[in-house]
């Protein structure tokens, strides 16, 4: 398993506007609260468990003429976040974005929603080949027993659809088993707030519910704006084919490096009707000034809600 990456990966600066935060050295992670730690998480999640969870809905249907997305091996920093909700388990997509605690994982606020969502985890490069190739990273829990996951107050009241702007989450995980923070073990994306709609060049990861492997597209962004006023905002748009349930939370990733593995994060699919109601357009929320201030609540380890 790797434990080093390069230097250049070790420590990208985090891209936001008000310029970059520090970054914590390594080795810093702390240890995990309450009775949810990697090796509990590791033990629960067994290979026969996380095979059988179940997608977090978003649309299915396929249509023609779009970009066209293909199965691949994955990339590190990106994976399955698994949650038992109501006594089933389930799984969205999420990806590693630099913090100063190299230790937190960006989602889509659908996935992570509910009082009822326990047994938290995130799963880098996951495969039903290969699992754990990165080991497992539990969701830390407060000392109320809540998951650390950081919403917009709004979109719980809101709701999905005159929330979804706002469909983001941030998440703080524990160490391995070994006492790694994550950022060290696979790196981090680096989050990017204000950027255009309009990209020219956009990867799209996600994991379908019935592949065994995460899959790839890469597509330009458009803006697309909502003309429904029971789904009032704008949104990134890009047509990949094959996104259907399951690849909720899949980073939107721009400046893609092949040899860190690492990219830009302007978005996660989420946001209008939770992601898209086909299976081959997808759409994010905007990563504006309600995601950064998010990310410094998560960052700051504010109460959650």
């Amino acid at each position: 398993m790797r434990r080093a990456l390069t230097v250049a990966a070790a420590t990208a600066a985090l891209l936001l506007p008000s310029g970059p935060l520090p970054v914590a050295e390594a080795g810093s992670a702390p240890a995990p609260a309450g009775r949810w730690s990697a090796r509990e998480a590791k033990s629960f999640w067994t290979a026969d468990r996380m095979a059988s969870a179940v997608p977090i809905s978003r649309g299915g249907q396929a249509a023609a003429g779009n970009g066209t997305g293909q199965d691949f091996d994955g990339i590190p920093v990106v994976g399955r976040m698994f949650v038992m909700k109501g006594g089933g388990a389930y799984f969205c997509t999420a990806s590693v974005v630099s913090s100063p605690g190299r230790n937190l994982v960006l989602s889509a606020a659908h996935c992570l929603l509910g009082t009822d969502s326990r047994q938290v985890a995130f799963v880098p490069q996951y495969t039903s080949a290969n699992p754990q190739p990165y080991g497992m990273f539990p969701v830390l829990r407060d000392a109320a027993g809540r998951s650390k996951v950081w919403i917009d107050p709004r979109y719980r009241s809101l709701g999905a659809d005159r929330g979804a702007t706002l469909d983001v989450a941030f998440a703080q995980v524990g160490p391995d088993a070994d006492g790694f923070p994550v950022e060290d073990v696979v790196g981090g994306n680096r989050l990017v707030t204000g950027a255009a709609y309009a990209q020219p060049k956009v990867s799209l990861i996600g994991y379908p519910a019935s592949a065994a492997r995460p899959r790839l597209c890469v597509n330009k962004t458009t803006k697309f704006t909502s003309s429904d006023p029971k789904i009032p905002g704008s949104f990134l748009r890009i047509d990949c084919t094959g996104y259907p349930g399951g690849t909720s939370g899949g980073p939107f990733l721009t400046r893609y490096d092949a040899r860190t593995e690492t990219g830009d994060v302007i978005g996660v699919i989420g946001g209008w009707k939770t992601g898209g109601d086909t299976a081959d357009t997808s759409y994010s929320s905007y990563f504006g000034a309600d995601v950064r201030q998010l990310y410094r609540k998560a960052v700051a380890g504010a109460p959650v809600g």
